[in-house]
């Protein structure tokens, strides 16, 4: 930890006036959910039963009329629930927390109030400079969910998002490698007297775990590659099964991509673009009609063949070999994903009202401070910075600063 941050933790426990009046300090927060207009989002972020906890603590929450209808939550379940149901999306956005899944478009910022608090997905490798540039003209607060970390130091949304991602792209393999799809004809998993499918997942995190798992569950057989021994140690640990393991090993992966029915690629890289792992002469080598998923299409993909689809048109084919690229598969799953993303953020919301506001939030609370990327205009997060060549300045520092 640096000086500057040890000042901040030190600081956090001086005022204890302060630190004991947050919990008769509890704030009322106006909290609006606008529908997403982003390319195929499908997901909401709060329930109908996670609006009428937060009504219950006294907030209101106002939601644009047919957010939750792709995620099959309907205005009047919300209504029943207390929202407010507003067809002005103007309105929403004039809100003191707005809280949204993708990040918000020019025309979605030219809505927004001075000073607002924004929570919405922002990744770096995605980002638009003008849209920073907007919000940062308007003294926005804003809270990334691709940083958010829990108790434990996990980050939350990702892992929860993963966890999903994993377990479907192994259905999604399943469908393609049917007869319905124009696939193989072959059944993920096999039966008695007939040998099992052969998957190769490349990455042993979150998503190659998941992954792993409901293959394993279904009766495929696995193998898992990845540059980190104590990763792959990890995933063998999880899943409480043996499966193959392996490091990143050109010959033996090159092999092993060859001769399977399908390969789900799900390497992330932790700063830019993913790298890029197999070759299109590699890809050519396939069996025709195996099945290649791209979990890491989203940060430019690890297969060199790999190009971004979508829901509408999801697949196409090279090489005889069907390669899927849709960059958010939690959408396919709309319910769950919106399931997952209220157990986190309804409990951030009532904490954030708890402790009297956004401000007190950040003060007290190093988690939330890691998701901050903009603090009342100012830049926070060095990725961004570093991304885009722009200043950047240290939040702890800030905090020391106003108080």
């Amino acid at each position: 930890m640096n000086d500057i941050s040890k000042i901040a933790q030190n600081a956090i426990f001086q005022p204890k006036e302060a630190l004991a009046s947050l919990g008769k300090n509890s704030r009322t927060l106006k909290i609006g959910i606008p529908k997403e207009i982003s390319f195929q989002e499908k997901r909401m972020p709060l329930t109908p039963l996670s609006v009428a906890l937060l009504v219950e603590y006294g907030h209101q929450v106002i939601i644009e009329s047919g957010a939750g209808n792709a995620s099959n939550f309907l205005d009047q379940h919300y209504s029943e629930q207390g929202a407010q149901i507003s067809h002005d999306t103007a309105e929403v956005f004039q809100c003191d927390i707005l809280v949204k899944i993708s990040s918000p478009t020019l025309a979605e910022i030219d809505m927004m109030c001075n000073r607002q608090v924004l929570l919405s997905s922002h990744q770096p490798s995605l980002m638009s400079l003008q849209v920073l540039q907007a919000l940062m003209r308007k003294h926005i607060t804003a809270l990334s969910y691709e940083y958010l970390k829990d108790e434990g130091g996990h980050l939350t949304v990702v892992r929860a998002m993963s966890e999903i991602v994993g377990a479907t792209s192994v259905l999604i393999a399943a469908e393609y490698l049917s007869n319905i799809f124009d696939g193989k004809g072959l059944m993920l998993g096999g039966v008695t007297g007939v040998p099992p499918t052969e998957m190769v997942i490349i990455g042993a995190g979150t998503v190659g775990e998941y992954a792993a798992r409901t293959a394993i569950a279904l009766g495929a057989q696995v193998k898992v590659f990845d540059s980190s021994v104590y990763r792959l140690r990890r995933l063998q640990s999880n899943v409480g099964s043996r499966v193959f393991t392996s490091v990143i090993q050109p010959i033996v992966l090159n092999k092993a991509v060859r001769s399977c029915d399908v390969v789900i690629g799900a390497v992330r890289a932790v700063h830019g673009r993913s790298p890029c792992i197999i070759s299109e002469d590699t890809v050519s080598k396939m069996k025709a009609n195996s099945v290649l998923i791209d979990v890491s299409i989203d940060q430019g993909g690890c297969f060199e063949t790999s190009e971004v689809t979508t829901h509408d048109k999801p697949t196409f084919r090279k090489y005889d070999v069907i390669h899927y690229g849709v960059p958010n598969i939690a959408s396919r799953v709309a319910r769950t994903a919106t399931y997952a993303l209220t157990n986190i953020l309804t409990p951030l919301l009532v904490q954030i009202g708890e402790s009297g506001g956004m401000n007190n939030m950040i003060w007290g609370d190093k988690c939330i401070r890691s998701a901050i990327y903009l603090y009342q205009g100012m830049l926070t997060n060095k990725d961004i910075a570093d991304k885009f060549n722009l200043p950047s300045k240290d939040l702890d520092l800030i905090i020391v600063a106003n108080q």
